[in-house]
């Protein structure tokens, strides 16, 4: 697990000298604390030629082969040279196949797998892979930059083309070390951010800088890139099976993702939250060692969002040496923290406890495995049930035109995180929309009426004709033909999970240090949860009923049928008391930069609105916080590297 950086530039003039590398791989530096290394191959002209210019930039976190493996790594003849951050957990078998081959190696990791696979098979090489990934290959001979991303997007790769070069790097700040890069801010992505609250791939909020999309891999050469998908799975087709075939499928595939996960040559534990999916990891982790693994929770003062006596449950029930931490979260510290670590604006509030999580947790080991995908995957959310009762709702009749709904919207909001009212008023007010609308506007921040309410005149003229709900449309309508939980749940896998859930895990655990493995993402679990009939998944407004007929007794039953909390801290009681001085500084000051693009008097009242208790705006404030703290920082004038 590390960062990666590098260039690779088609001119003299364009070069990227190896300080410059330096500084890019040395911006990421809690990625990889461990090591660094680099590679650097001046332009020039051969017989054949134009060479380009290549630079690669390396900083590692040691999980695997801790004395060796160490980047930039080449093949036998040093005509290719790789970097690249993460893991691949089928290393072992590719390795045999390739001394089979004739290949000689060098180290024991599994990086250098990925370079000899890559000799032999070119592009096809990643879908070769089991594992998360950004990866970066200069092919000397074919005199090419190829850039890949893992399948589901668990591991960032930005890239920029400026001036005959392409940059890339594991995070953005790296590029704030390059003069000119990080210049324009799109106002599209604003406009996304406030929709989503995070930037949809392949955007960021720079103009011209990119997110390499997951599933995909990108070549430059000759000064064009080329960007193509290399995975893809069918999500309007279904696959015909029974349950007894699918139990056992799950049983099996499920198992060797935890298996795969559990190598390292350092210590290794696991995040363990008490709902099913962490705790399913632990349990399935647990039956494969032979000493108590090492678990993990987070607890808070607020009873609310503290559920970490079920994680004690589950700890004690398959015996793991289980760690509770208990935090008092400052919403007014962290902010900084997350707003320079993130890069551009992230508004999931729930990357707090996650970094607090990642950072408690690194102390005591190297690697834990994660929940994560269970709810895309198998139906948790409880938007699901929501979509599914919208639809019983509406074969029965038109519910939206009830009399006495505009009186129900009026209704005061609570701060509880569970508030029925909250919930009901999101569910009503979309039950006349189309489904793929309906579904947006139950995941959005700002609905499209509010965001042009509040937009400043001239900050409108700016935004293009697209509309940020292309981004969840697109990734819906590629599951036509299945039932509404079934796209629903693989819209989120390519949109939520990668721009929203990876992002948050990858950079709060990497800002520590901290190596996250999710055994739910192995892409043989993907595929088979993404052709399997929706009731072996999700019933009568249930979810998660396979994992529950194929795992049910490795966790405690209690587990099975609690209420579903999230991960969350109480934001709403915040703004109205630790951080309702640093709105009122921050967002209600004449010269925020907010007022650039917002109007000052729609912020002010959303502002009043929720102090008073009328309306609860806690995800809209902490979402315009964020944009603004993130302008502060990254557009202050001065070069934004910390």
């Amino acid at each position: 697990m590390c960062g990666i950086t590098g260039a690779i530039w088609n001119r003299p003039d364009g070069a990227i000298t190896p300080a410059q590398i330096q500084g890019m791989a040395d911006a990421i530096r809690h990625r990889g604390p461990d090591d660094e290394g680099f590679y650097n191959a001046p332009f020039h002209r051969d017989a054949a030629g134009d060479v380009p210019g290549v630079g690669l930039g390396f900083r590692r976190l040691s999980i695997i082969d801790l004395e060796g493996a160490r980047q930039p790594l080449c093949n036998e003849d040093q005509s290719m040279w790789m970097v690249f951050n993460g893991e691949i957990y089928n290393y072992p078998t590719l390795r045999r196949r390739l001394e089979g081959a004739g290949h000689q190696f060098r180290t024991d990791g599994d990086g250098e797998n990925i370079l000899h696979l890559y000799e032999d098979v070119g592009l096809d090489c990643f879908s070769h892979l089991n594992g998360m990934f950004a990866i970066a290959i200069w092919d000397a001979n074919r005199r090419r930059l190829v850039l890949g991303r893992d399948r589901l997007g668990q591991k960032p790769l930005y890239y920029t083309i400026q001036d005959g070069r392409l940059l890339f790097a594991s995070e953005l700040k790296s590029f704030a070390t390059i003069p000119g890069v990080l210049e324009t801010i799109d106002p599209a992505a604003i406009d996304e951010f406030l929709t989503y609250q995070y930037i949809p791939h392949p955007n960021t909020i720079w103009k011209g800088v990119f997110k390499l999309p997951p599933g995909h891999w990108a070549i430059y050469q000759d000064g064009q890139l080329t960007v193509k998908r290399y995975w893809d799975i069918a999500f309007d087709q279904e696959e015909k099976i029974s349950e007894p075939e699918a139990i056992e499928q799950l049983r099996e595939l499920l198992t060797d993702s935890v298996r795969l996960r559990l190598q390292a040559d350092v210590p290794v534990g696991a995040f363990l939250s008490g709902g099913i999916d962490s705790s399913l990891m632990v349990a399935l982790a647990q039956k494969q060692r032979t000493d108590p693994i090492r678990t993990f929770s987070i607890g808070f003062p607020n009873k609310d969002f503290d559920e970490t006596a079920y994680a004690q449950q589950v700890a004690d029930y398959v015996h793991t040496k289980h760690t509770r931490f208990e935090v008092q979260p400052d919403g007014v510290s962290i902010i900084d923290k997350l707003v320079w670590h993130y890069d551009e604006p992230f508004g999931d509030s729930s990357a707090i406890p996650t970094w607090y999580l990642s950072e408690l947790t690194r102390g005591e080991v190297t690697v834990a495995l994660s929940g994560d995908g269970g709810d895309e995957l198998f139906g948790g959310y409880e938007r699901y049930r929501a979509l599914w009762l919208s639809r019983k709702l509406q074969q029965v009749f038109p519910v939206h035109k009830l009399p006495g709904l505009g009186l129900i919207q009026k209704l005061p909001d609570s701060s509880r995180r569970r508030s029925i009212v909250r919930r009901g008023k999101r569910f009503l007010e979309a039950l006349g929309q189309p489904a793929p609308r309906r579904y947006l506007n139950w995941l959005q921040i700002f609905p499209e009426s509010m965001r042009a309410e509040m937009y400043a005149d001239g900050f409108v003229s700016q935004l293009p004709g697209e509309d940020p709900f292309e981004f969840l449309h697109d990734a819906w309508k590629r599951s036509d033909g299945r039932d509404l939980v079934t796209q629903a749940s693989m819209a989120d896998l390519q949109t939520y999970l990668p721009c929203d859930l990876m992002t948050k895990v990858d950079i709060a655990s990497m800002a520590h240090g901290l190596e996250v493995r999710q055994p739910m993402l192995d892409y043989r679990v993907v595929e088979l949860a993404a052709r399997l009939p929706v009731a072996m998944k999700f019933r009568g407004r249930r979810g998660k009923l396979l994992l529950r007929s194929t795992f049910e007794k490795e966790i405690p039953a209690s587990i099975w049928t609690r209420p579903k909390m999230g991960f969350g801290v109480p934001i709403s009681d915040w703004f109205r008391n630790e951080l309702k001085p640093m709105v009122h500084d921050l967002l209600l000051d004449p010269n925020a930069k907010l007022n650039q693009y917002m109007r000052p008097e729609a912020i002010a009242s959303m502002v009043q609105l929720h102090v008073s208790g009328q309306q609860n705006h806690s995800y809209r404030l902490w979402n315009l916080l964020v944009l603004e703290k993130w302008l502060r920082r990254w557009t202050g004038g001065s070069q934004p590297v910390q």
